[in-house]
């Protein structure tokens, strides 16, 4: 287990005191084949319906519980569909009861969802697009690669920090 002992502030040039990048655990969610199961069902894509207002009380719940950060995705008006997160000084492994957690009561409501945990180093810090949220560091780049690829796949898994964890 990470210690916030690792982490590093530092003064920027208008003397803030800024963190710097530590180790920690990225966490990409998306759920699969959503506007087919939203156009299915009849359920509104622009407001909370019952999957997307699950997940974001799930998201919600997942950062509070480990004091992470959400970079990008987190939706209260809308709901949330996809999210990004970082969670500093923390394992992959340390979350992936709460990943497998988010899939099954997903998939209670008969939704699927494709999740990626890896280590790398976070900055906590909310991104202004999804561009940026996904490109801006190389361990997001890396985690967002991996999530294509397995809802390339057909989604319903969970990847924690190479191990592949299938959930159908």
């Amino acid at each position: 287990m990470m210690t916030w002992a690792a982490l590093d502030f530092t003064k920027d040039e208008d003397s803030q005191l800024t963190l710097r990048m530590v180790e920690g655990t990225i966490v990409a969610i998306d759920l699969d084949n959503f506007s087919e199961v939203v156009r299915s069902r009849g359920w509104s894509s622009y407001k909370p319906n019952p999957a997307t207002g699950l997940l974001t009380n799930l998201i919600s719940e997942l950062v509070e519980k480990y004091m992470g950060f959400v970079v990008y995705g987190l939706d209260w008006d809308r709901g949330t569909e996809e999210a990004l997160i970082e969670i500093p000084c923390v394992e992959p492994r340390e979350v992936a009861s709460d990943l497998k957690k988010i899939v099954f009561e997903l998939k209670g409501l008969g939704v699927s969802a494709s999740i990626v945990a890896i280590k790398d180093y976070v900055m906590c810090k909310r991104a202004d697009s999804r561009r940026n949220a996904y490109n801006s560091t190389p361990g997001r780049k890396r985690a967002i690669r991996i999530l294509k690829y397995l809802k390339r796949r057909g989604g319903e898994a969970i990847y924690i920090d190479g191990e592949l964890i299938a959930v159908k």
